[in-house]
């Protein structure tokens, strides 16, 4: 490569001499990139990287990667890829080359190899939104924070907050559902969850506050899964925009919140905020406010987005499928004739909720809110014949085994009863990820997906305004019209 440095610093000295620039900086860059990409391969070949290509320079393949989630279409990406290349294979997705892992012998591999072979390791523009999160913190940092975050999540811990969950729900219901004749789901329900989280969370309940939160919260998240491109008026240099105006917002209520424990105004375990405040880590050391802004800006995003879509979904496959709605609704109605009237939900009545969960997860492996997350290699290794290159990134997704035939019979089918038993083969249902770095939060968010069925269906039968209204990814499932649906009361 000297050399073509070398041959570099002459054409600029011809180019002055010449006075024509543009033609031959042209020209000599066009050289140099296809010089590059044959040195690339050579390097690929000899070195026993798997097969792929890099795509176009700095955006790769992210531009098509994007396309098909837009079109409603992830796996259309993924399978291109695999029919050309196999199961393992390069790409170049936001802004890192990166290595795909496919099907359940992937997702295997990275989730029993963490943190001896791989860690987790989001795409660095992910990284400047979320700063020192669960996300997207070193290995150690990570590992500290979830177990913090797991005594607090863990489902010991969260059956207090179950009748909590069930008056809240009442009152959103009573408020945006009951007496409407039609109602439009998605921004409803994140509306919903949102108000839950920050309840949970944060306990804020001022409105206001929490329509500040939320805005900024939407433009975060349309900016997530963006080419990183920092200019203005750019999604993603207005998500950045509105990371940082969220932090400042929740630095003023952590500084509310320690005056209000000073005082004894407030609980040490009345959300995850005080929690977070009030207890240390194994060192016996104290978070620092910036990892308890960052981490809750974590959990807001994903806690509520993910349960959002979720729901919309599901009751969308519920309209679609009326004998799965039928069985959900047995189920309901038969846990509400076991309560006594005006007593609220508790642990023992979701355990009862079986049918209903499985409709749940049968939505999740459709159009699950997540499609993967990524990897880093922290050493050479070797995966299926080929060398994986230390600091590459390492993707699996949900988009290789979701929807395959081989894995799930008739796949394109809403099919409860798939989860009945043993469930899918392992490694092929990955929703909530797996090993080390499965989600924390499959409790909490099972809680709000149960309670609000419970409730919905109670009240409620529904059909779809347009059936054939389109879901894309954006970068979560995303109704184009938001699922309006017609209500009718029981």
């Amino acid at each position: 490569m000297s050399m073509v440095w070398n041959t570099a610093a002459s054409v600029v000295q011809k180019a002055q001499q010449l006075d024509k620039p543009p033609l031959i900086f042209t020209l000599f860059f066009i050289f140099l990139f296809f010089f590059s990409a044959i040195i690339r391969h050579r390097n690929r070949v000899s070195r026993g990287i798997p097969p792929g290509t890099f795509g176009w320079p700095l955006i790769g393949e992210t531009v098509e990667f994007l396309r098909c989630q837009k079109r409603g279409s992830p796996h259309q990406f993924f399978d291109s890829r695999t029919q050309r290349y196999g199961n393992v294979f390069t790409t170049f997705l936001l802004g890192h080359p990166t290595v795909v892992f496919c099907g359940p012998e992937g997702n295997r591999f990275l989730f029993a190899n963490e943190n001896k072979l791989v860690v987790n390791s989001c795409p660095t523009s992910l990284a400047k939104l979320f700063g020192s999160s669960l996300l997207t913190g070193t290995p150690d940092d990570a590992k500290r924070l979830r177990r913090m975050l797991m005594t607090f999540l863990r489902p010991e811990a969260l059956q207090k907050f179950v009748g909590r969950v069930d008056s809240m729900t009442k009152h959103h219901l009573a408020e945006h559902w009951i007496g409407k004749d039609e109602v439009t789901v998605l921004p409803l329900v994140k509306r919903y969850t949102f108000n839950l989280v920050c309840d949970l969370f944060v306990s804020i309940n001022d409105q206001d506050k929490v329509a500040r939160l939320s805005h900024h919260f939407a433009v975060l998240m349309k900016g997530v899964m963006q080419i990183p491109i920092d200019l203005p008026g750019t999604r993603y240099n207005k998500a950045k925009h509105a990371a940082n105006a969220i932090r400042e917002q929740l630095g003023g209520i952590i500084d509310e919140r320690k005056i209000a424990l000073e005082e004894g105004k407030a609980c040490r375990e009345q959300d995850l905020l005080s929690f977070l405040l009030c207890n240390v880590d194994e060192q016996d050391e104290f978070l620092t406010d910036d990892e308890i802004k960052d981490t809750i800006l974590l959990l807001l995003s994903a806690g509520h987005d993910t349960s959002s879509c979720t729901l919309t979904v599901l009751l969308k496959f519920l309209a679609e499928n009326p004998q799965c709605y039928q069985q959900v609704l047995r189920e309901q109605l038969e846990i509400a004739r076991s309560k006594e009237s005006g007593r609220l939900l508790e642990w023992l009545d979701l355990q009862k909720m079986k049918y209903s969960w499985r409709a749940a997860q049968e939505a999740l492996r459709l159009l699950p809110p997540v499609q993967g997350a990524f990897r880093k290699a922290i050493k050479d290794f070797t995966y299926g014949g080929f060398t994986i290159v230390k600091e590459w990134k390492i993707h699996w997704t949900v988009n290789t085994t979701h929807k395959k035939a081989e894995y799930f019979e008739n796949p394109e089918e809403f099919d409860p009863s798939r989860f009945e038993g043993a469930g899918p083969p392992p490694y092929t249902f990955v929703p909530f990820g797996g090993g080390p770095r499965m989600c924390p939060g499959i409790e909490f968010a099972r809680i709000g997906i149960l309670v609000f069925l419970h409730h919905v269906v109670k009240n409620f039968k529904w059909n779809l305004v347009d059936p054939s209204e389109k879901v894309i990814m954006d970068p979560m499932p995303d109704p184009v019209n938001g699922l309006p649906i017609t209500l009718f009361p029981h």
